[in-house]
This record gives C-alpha cells, sequence and structure tokens, in this order.
C-alpha cells in the first residue's frame, strides 16, 4: 500500500506598499518627505505655506515616483505646533492616514550637541512614523484632535484667560512706571484727573511724557477690563441659559462645593468634555500630576511631577486641592489628606495637595461618567 504523503499548502500574503510622508511646516514654506520604507531614500520636496493643491500634486507625484497606484494608501505625519489641526482635518477628508504627533515626544540625541536641520528632522520623522505604523506604538505620542464643535468651545475660557492677564501686565507696567517718580495713586474712575494733581517730592508736576504715557496706558487698563467683564457676561449667559451637553456638565460640577464656574467651566471644556479617558493614568498624565522616578543602580530619587499636558488644568487643579479641604472637611479625600500629610511641615503638605490634585481630577471624571458623587462630598444647597 502506498503510504499517503502530507502536503502542506503555503499561502503568501503579498505586502501591502504604503507611502509614508513627514511635514515639516513653517510659515513661509512647508517641506515634505516621502518614502515606502526604511531602505528607501526619502523624496523630499519644498512648496508655500498652505498651498494645498500643490501639496496633493506632490502626493501623486510621489505615487507614481515609488511606483504605486493612485490607489495606494498614504499615511503622513507633522508636529503640533502653529497650524493646529486644519491640514490634519483636511487629508482626513481626501482619504489619507494622518498622525499629529507631541513634538516632545519625539525620541532625540542624547548628545550635549546634535544636528538640527529640516533634512534631519524629515528624515527622523518619517523613519519613526514607519515604526509607528509597523506596530511600536510608544514611539512617540500622538495628539487627540478634537471636533472643530469642542476646539471651538474652548476659545471663551482661554480668550478670557488672556484678557486677564493682559489686564495685570498693564497694571504692573503702570504701578511701576509710577514707582519710578515715588508717586502711588488708585487705580480706579478718577486716575486721569488724580495724576494731573499729583506732585512730586520737589513740588513739581509729573514730567509730560511719562503723565501722557500713564495716560495712555489708563486708557488701555480700562478696555481690558470692559473685555473681561463682557466675556464674563458671555459665559455666565451661556452657563445660564445654554442647553449643550458640555454646559451640562458645566452645571453637575457646579454643583459641589469648593468648585466655581471658573474651574468647572475649564475642566469640562478643556479635559472631560470631549476626551475619553479609559482610567485614572491617562487623566494623571494628561495633567501632568504623575511622579518621575530616577533609579539607576543604587541611587533612587524622585524628580518631581512631570508637568507635561495641560498647563491650565494643572494649575487650576491645584488650586481647587486645597479649595477642597476648606469647603469638603468631611469628604473622604480630606480625611485622606490630613492623616497622610496634615501634620507635616508646609513643604510636605505642598507635595500632597499634588497628589490631592489629582486624585480630584479622577473623582470629578467619575462623577461626571457615573453620576456617583465623591465619597462624603456635599453639594451646593
Amino acid at each position: 500500500m502506498k503510504r499517503a504523503v502530507a502536503t502542506r499548502s503555503v499561502q503568501h500574503t503579498k505586502e501591502r506598499r504604503v507611502l509614508y510622508m513627514a511635514c515639516e511646516l513653517g510659515r513661509k514654506e512647508w517641506k515634505l518627505g516621502f518614502t515606502t520604507g526604511m531602505a528607501q531614500a526619502p523624496r523630499e520636496r519644498t512648496l508655500s505655506a498652505g498651498d494645498l493643491s500643490t501639496l496633493e500634486k506632490e502626493i501623486d507625484r510621489a505615487l507614481v515616483r515609488f511606483g504605486l497606484g493612485r490607489s495606494a494608501e498614504v499615511i503622513s505625519c507633522y508636529e503640533a505646533g502653529r497650524d493646529g489641526f486644519w491640514l490634519h482635518r483636511f487629508l482626513e477628508a481626501v482619504g489619507h492616514t494622518n498622525h499629529v504627533v507631541d513634538s516632545s515626544s519625539i525620541e532625540v540625541k542624547r548628545k550635549a550637541k546634535r544636528v538640527k536641520t529640516d533634512r534631519v528632522d524629515l528624515g527622523s520623522l518619517l523613519r519613526l512614523l514607519i515604526r509607528f505604523h509597523s506596530g511600536e506604538g510608544r514611539v512617540w505620542s500622538v495628539v487627540r484632535v478634537p471636533t472643530p464643535e469642542a476646539e471651538d468651545a474652548r476659545q471663551l475660557h482661554r480668550e478670557l484667560i488672556t484678557a486677564r492677564r493682559d489686564r495685570t501686565r498693564t497694571i504692573n507696567r503702570i504701578r511701576s512706571l509710577m514707582a519710578t517718580q515715588g508717586i502711588d495713586i488708585e487705580l480706579k474712575a478718577g486716575f486721569p484727573a488724580a495724576l494731573e494733581r499729583t506732585v512730586l517730592w520737589d513740588e513739581l508736576p509729573v514730567p509730560e511724557h511719562l503723565c501722557a504715557r500713564l495716560a495712555r496706558e489708563w486708557q488701555r487698563l480700562v478696555a481690558q477690563r470692559e473685555l473681561v467683564r463682557d466675556i464674563e457676561a458671555e459665559r455666565n449667559r451661556m452657563f445660564r441659559k445654554s442647553r449643550d451637553p458640555a454646559i451640562e456638565k458645566v452645571r453637575q460640577l457646579y454643583c459641589l462645593r469648593g468648585v466655581g464656574i471658573e474651574s468647572a467651566w475649564l475642566f469640562v471644556m478643556e479635559f472631560f468634555a470631549w476626551r475619553e479617558f479609559r482610567n485614572r493614568r491617562q487623566i494623571g498624565a494628561l495633567a501632568g500630576l504623575t511622579p518621575t522616578p530616577f533609579q539607576s543602580g543604587d541611587v533612587r530619587r524622585e524628580l518631581g511631577i512631570t508637568k507635561a499636558g495641560n498647563p491650565n488644568v494643572r494649575w487650576l487643579a491645584i488650586e481647587i486641592a486645597w479649595s477642597w479641604l476648606r469647603y469638603q472637611p468631611e469628604s473622604e479625600l480630606t480625611i485622606w489628606f490630613e492623616k497622610r500629610f496634615g501634620s507635616g511641615s508646609s513643604r510636605i503638605r505642598r507635595i500632597g495637595i499634588v497628589a490631592l490634585a489629582r486624585r480630584l481630577l479622577i473623582e470629578f471624571w467619575r462623577f461626571l461618567e457615573t453620576g456617583a458623587l465623591p465619597k462624603g462630598a456635599l453639594t451646593k444647597a
């Protein structure tokens, strides 16, 4: 009897060829780099900034140059920065896959001096893009792109933050200018008239050009104060009347004692309205409130928090943590803080307040997602 011979069917998967594109975005011109793999020398091109028609033509030419069909997949990347996300939305709309990369997460050489040019940056981006597409997920951090509506919702409170900072700078400048002549006038209505009546130590009036400059700075301060009032009025109107789901979350968070409209609005618009957090670690990492351990051999020390992510959320979370201790004395988080850090020095308490801020953000996230109040927390009447 003839012995049966086992046969094996071998199926070879045809390699899918992809065109990789990296973009270096400048104010006047963009530099593009194209390749199909690590062994392929990049094809580099330069075009005027914002010239989308030329960008599409260069992509088509690269597909032809590398022998790919017009239907081949195009995967691109560029660093997050001044140009925002509009180019990402354009590339996605025309059928390409794009990644917006956190520039601080891109690995670089650790030499004291290193070469940095657009050509080097393009090659580095292309290599990292290929590694990322091949499955090496931690090669860099990809930015989560907000929807146009979520991005637009952040404009109001960011404008308010900028307007308040401008107002503070103007106040400090006026006070500094007056201090150079030893005068101190209260910055309220009637400042110009009081300035004209003021005399210096030698009974002489305020110098002419300084007086004119202070008058102009006062006019600027009046306009800035009016702008702050207008923005706050618009925010309060939306808070009372809007039925937007994000505003509903602001109202929900505002009902907690120790949380005002400023913090509730910023936390929701920057964090909880559109970001899809999967766990508490993501919240701490995005706020920059995670520790940075350093260990090498027998050397072990803590380098403090990472301070990565959103700076506005981080500093406000720490402010709200101090407020939480005052207005929520019976909550579980306050009891935990007092038990662990309450008897320590002021430095220990400042370290503990960062830990409390991180835990508070996590509790706020759970409260908005599930409606479960932080244990022991009280709501406003």
